[in-house]
């Protein structure tokens, strides 16, 4: 792998990293370090609210049915769940409703706006879904629906469904779209939840909302969130955006991914701590399972890419359930560092689910493809879509074409933000790095890298697929490297680019070098 090392613009390492995120002003530097829900107000004033909320006044008034609709992601989860505490907490009757991956699809359906006229709801109120719900808009008014969407997907054509009202932003996830709507600061810890899952941007109003919510996060008294922190094994008071990432939003996916995600915004806002706890062991449970199907499903992926060079990977398979080709398409992506496309195929449609890398919009790629796909959305990142199953080799055979035509893939590069002196390295400096937490999507954890350092104690763990060690006088883990113990050896002069990290154990701190990449000398 390559390593692209940011020019240094001083001897100041944290100024440096500043600067690698353009904050450069006294101003900038507070807005990054001390950030205020009201320093972004204007990210939180979103055309549309105001009529959406006197809409819910109404209902609250009048004792009107609400249906929270959400999403079957933690996003969409997060923000059913924002949206049924908050209303009830005004007065609000409020009922969610998640629609079920297999049986509904995506986004709003006619199963769920049924179910909506038939608890003798009046209004609807849509979250992380609904922008391009045009047909659903029109049936909602059928039904006699008003239809409120809160979402922060892509516009299609610049074109807006026919709702009661409109509340859009893309700067935002779609739970703190929602949350607009409540602005319950007591909330937050769902839309941290969300904004870190959904994989939005770590700056500016994202920033200050996760910040403020991971506060809030690590002083819950949720039970839901008690007994699933219990179950995966995190400790309250100690949760930080890779947590959430990395062990919350997993189990609360899974649900959505195999069966059915009522049951996680159940256990995000039950009260009874026993049913918490079986809801909890539910979800983890699901989620083992998650990744075993997963594993095996991303084995015979890389069957089928078996060293292709295209530039897009379009797969498929019928042994894939649609829960789980999403986890399949990011995991070809980040190893071929191409676009790529897993497909669940049906009898007669098929879902499927695309990853991307930087600077393709893949979203607006397979719209170029919108006449033989029955349904598609999403991000540039990452979209969905729905397909009738015999177009699948047409729709493969035009995607590679596109990409062949447009886009001239780079080779995969490592970036470091900095080189740091061996004996630079301590405690200190990694404490300090932690002020620049959460860290996220456009703020990364620094990587940093140290040349010509000295390995010592070398070792394998975990079955001999990870090594250890000591690099000058720092510890190391390096994870997924246990093969590299062969061709290394103590004494061994290495290049290392790395983060790091405070190893807490029994009370104590100790530095330790997570490494991304090794270069011998």
């Amino acid at each position: 792998m390559n390593w692209k090392i940011l020019p240094r613009e001083g001897d100041d390492l944290i100024e440096q990293l500043l600067i690698n995120r353009e904050i450069k002003t006294e101003k900038q530097k507070e807005l990054f370090f001390h950030p205020k829900l009201s320093d972004f107000e204007k990210d939180l004033q979103i055309p549309g609210i105001s009529k959406a909320q006197k809409r819910i006044d109404e209902a609250i008034k009048d004792q009107e049915l609400i249906i929270a609709y959400g999403d079957y992601d933690v996003d969409g989860i997060c923000g059913a769940a924002v949206l049924y505490l908050g209303l009830t907490a005004k007065g609000a009757k409020v009922l969610p409703y998640i629609p079920h991956r297999e049986k509904e699809g995506y986004g709003l359906s006619k199963q769920g706006l049924e179910f909506a006229r038939d608890s003798g709801a009046g209004l609807v109120i849509s979250c992380d879904t609904g922008i391009v719900a045009f047909e659903m808009a029109e049936l909602a008014k059928s039904l006699s629906l008003d239809l409120i969407i809160t979402d922060h997907h892509q516009l299609l054509s610049g074109k807006y469904p026919n709702a009661f009202a409109i509340v859009h932003s893309t700067k935002l996830c779609g739970a703190a779209v929602a949350w607009t709507l409540i602005r319950d600061e007591k909330l937050l810890d769902l839309v941290a939840m969300a904004t870190i899952s959904d994989m939005m941007p770590l700056l500016e109003v994202n920033r200050v909302l996760v910040k403020m919510g991971l506060e809030k996060l690590n002083r819950t008294e949720r039970v839901g969130l008690l007994e699933l922190f219990s179950e995966s094994g995190i400790t309250k008071g100690e949760i930080s955006s890779y947590e959430v990432g990395h062990i919350i939003a997993p189990r609360l996916n899974a649900m959505g991914r195999l069966e059915h995600a009522i049951d996680s915004l159940r256990l995000l806002c039950t009260k009874d701590r026993e049913k918490a706890r079986k809801l909890a062991q539910l979800v983890g449970e699901t989620n083992t399972q998650r990744k075993l199907l997963t594993q095996t499903a991303v084995d015979e992926a890389k069957l089928l890419v078996n060293g292709s060079t295209k530039k897009i990977h379009v797969l498929s398979s019928r042994e894939w359930i649609p829960g789980i080709v999403g986890l399949v398409a990011g995991r070809v992506c980040e190893e071929t560092r191409v676009p790529a496309i897993a497909i669940s195929v049906g009898e007669v449609h098929s879902k499927g689910s695309a990853r991307s890398v930087a600077g393709i919009n893949i979203v607006e790629i397979i719209r170029e493809c919108s006449d033989i796909l029955v349904a598609v959305g999403g991000h540039p990142g990452a979209a969905g879509f729905t397909i009738e199953t015999a177009k699948i080799e047409v729709f493969r055979k035009r995607l590679e074409e596109i990409m062949d035509g447009e886009v001239v893939m780079e080779e995969g590069t490592l970036d470091i933000e900095a080189e740091v002196e061996a004996n630079k390295l301590d405690l200190r400096l990694a404490k300090d790095l932690e002020k620049f937490e959460p860290f996220g999507m456009e703020n990364p954890k620094p990587i940093l890298a140290t040349k010509n350092m000295e390995l010592s104690n070398l070792r394998t763990v975990g079955s001999g697929k990870h090594l250890k060690g000591r690099a000058d006088s720092v510890d190391f883990i390096a994870f997924g490297m246990g093969e590299m113990v062969d061709i290394l050896g103590n004494g061994q002069l290495v290049d290392m680019a790395y983060t790091l990290e405070i190893d807490k154990f029994d009370g104590t701190e100790k530095l330790q070098l997570k490494v991304k990449d090794l270069k011998l000398n």
